[in-house]
């Protein structure tokens, strides 16, 4: 039984560090997303005024 929680214990920091990268790397992708969305967002308001313009 000793072993198996040696086993837990040395896996337990890698689990959590593998959590937390995956986490941090999924809030970076949807905060790039959301950004590339709202930037086009904008190139097509600013396109549409450029043309109503003309």
């Amino acid at each position: 039984m000793e072993t198996f929680g040696a086993i837990i214990a040395g896996l337990v920091p890698s689990v959590g560090v593998g959590l937390l990268f995956w986490l941090v790397m999924r809030k970076i992708i949807r905060a790039d997303r959301n950004e590339r969305e709202a930037l086009a967002r904008l190139d097509a308001e600013r396109e549409q005024r450029h043309s109503a313009g003309n």
